[in-house]
C-alpha cells in the first residue's frame, strides 16, 4: 500500500498540525538540516522544490500536450500555445503576484486552460498572441494570491 499525504509546512511543523501527535510526528518527522539533494525518494516524508519560471513553463507544456491530445485541435493548439507563448504566460501571472512564482501554478494553470487553450480549441479565428490580454481579477484570486499582487502603494498606512 502507497500513502500520499500533502501538506504546508505549517501541517507538518506548526501546533495544530501532525506535531499535535507525537506518534505521527515522530514517524513522519524529515531531518531538513542535510543537503536536499540526498533526500532519498524512498522517505516517510520527501520535500518538493519550489516553483521557478521553468519549471512553472514545464507544467505548462505538459498540460497543453495532454489538451492537444485530447481536443478536437490539437494541432492548432501546439502551434499556437508554443513553448515561448507558455514561458511568456508564465512570467505575466507571475508578474501579476509580485514575482512570487511559488504562488503563481494554480492561477497560471487556470488561465492556460480556461482562457488560452480552449478558446484556441473552440475558436478558429483565436490566436492568444494577438486576442489575448492576460487579466487577474481579486475575485479569481486566493488571499496569498491577492496579498502577493499587492504593491507597496496599495498599503493603507
Amino acid at each position: 500500500m502507497y500513502l500520499l499525504i500533502t501538506g504546508t509546512p505549517a501541517f507538518y511543523e506548526g501546533p495544530q498540525g501532525v506535531r499535535r501527535l507525537e506518534p505521527l510526528a515522530q514517524r513522519l518527522y524529515l531531518d531538513t538540516k542535510t543537503d536536499a539533494r540526498f533526500d532519498s525518494p524512498r522517505a516517510v516524508q520527501i520535500r518538493l522544490p519550489g516553483f521557478s519560471l521553468q519549471s512553472l513553463a514545464d507544467v505548462g507544456r505538459s498540460v497543453r500536450d495532454i489538451y492537444a491530445s485530447h481536443c478536437a485541435n490539437g494541432q492548432r493548439i501546439l502551434t499556437l500555445a508554443d513553448d515561448e507563448y507558455l514561458e511568456r504566460l508564465g512570467r505575466a501571472v507571475t508578474g501579476s503576484l509580485g514575482g512570487k512564482v511559488g504562488i503563481a501554478p494554480r492561477l497560471f494553470l487556470k488561465k492556460l486552460v480556461a482562457d488560452v487553450l480552449d478558446r484556441i480549441d473552440l475558436h478558429p479565428e483565436f490566436d492568444p498572441k494577438v486576442h489575448y490580454q492576460l487579466t487577474v481579477d481579486d475575485n479569481e484570486m486566493t488571499t496569498a494570491e491577492r496579498n502577493a499582487a499587492k504593491g507597496v502603494d496599495d498599503i493603507q498606512l
